[in-house]
């Protein structure tokens, strides 16, 4: 059965493209038509995952760090002069940081998180919303998360930053009220990849392997979730089956939240 939701020929740029998130959603734009304008401050990686996408995808890869405003910049006006637009805008780079309490938390790595999850999505909306509202039409996703909705242990900051994404999301969805472009964000739960492995392991160090069963029992679906479907909801956001929603946090979490 084909694909119902189609993406031909729009212009997607995505940022942490080279991740596990990341790649899988700009794989599946592509499969669904889109030009794919992938970025990645990991050119080597980038340069990997560039290698999985399908053969006949209209791409450019563009090594960017998201914490320069000049980077972010060039990004955005490497986009226009390959495609001439920006429908789409998977806003997606983040990192966890360390995993620690609070009380043992460091000032730099806590500025470091807020500066890639925070300042980068910050810098990626305020150079593409322009593109978008000159166009009068778009789709902006930022990548959050279900901690920017509830509280967590030992990743205080990634929280915190990530209940920051959510507030822009909505912050930015009224100021683009009353035209066409329109921002969302998704909440990935626990889901299967080496960010998640990183909080596991930092939670319960030395243990080989990395204990996932107690997540799984916290979770309704009893599974971890797959990279393929967070991509699946930002093809949807991307789509203009999605063109009246707008400001809204979608979680992708087998109902951990709800539960």
């Amino acid at each position: 059965m084909p694909d119902r939701i189609r993406l031909d020929g729009k212009v997607a740029v995505v940022t942490g493209a080279a991740g596990v998130i990341g790649s899988a959603t700009a794989q599946l734009l592509a499969e669904r038509g889109a030009r794919i304008v992938a970025v990645d401050r990991k050119a080597a990686d980038l340069k990997a995952a560039m290698a999985d996408l399908p053969a006949s995808a209209d791409a450019l890869a563009v090594t960017a760090d998201v914490t320069s405003e000049d980077e972010v910049a060039d990004y955005v006006r490497a986009a226009i002069e390959k495609f001439g637009v920006i429908d789409v805008f998977y806003n997606n780079a983040g990192i966890e940081g360390d995993i620690a309490p609070i009380t043992k938390y460091s000032l730099a790595t806590f500025r470091k998180v807020l500066d890639v999850n925070v300042v980068g999505v910050f810098l990626g909306l305020k150079h593409v919303l322009p593109v978008m509202l000159k166009q009068n039409r778009g789709s902006i996703i930022n990548t959050a998360s279900i901690a920017g909705l509830i509280g967590s242990p030992d990743i205080a900051v990634y929280s915190a930053s990530k209940h920051a994404v959510i507030g822009l999301t909505k912050s930015a969805a009224l100021e683009c009220a009353g035209s066409a472009v329109r921002v969302n964000c998704v909440c990935p739960g626990q889901i299967d990849s080496r960010m998640l492995s990183a909080i596991v392991e930092g939670r319960n160090p030395g243990n080989t392997p990395v204990p996932t069963e107690r997540i799984v029992d916290r979770t309704p679906a009893r599974r971890l979730g797959q990279a393929s479907e967070v991509a699946a909801v930002v093809a949807f956001l991307a789509s203009d089956d999605a063109s009246y929603v707008s400001g809204s946090a979608y979680t992708v979490d087998g109902g951990r939240v709800a539960s």
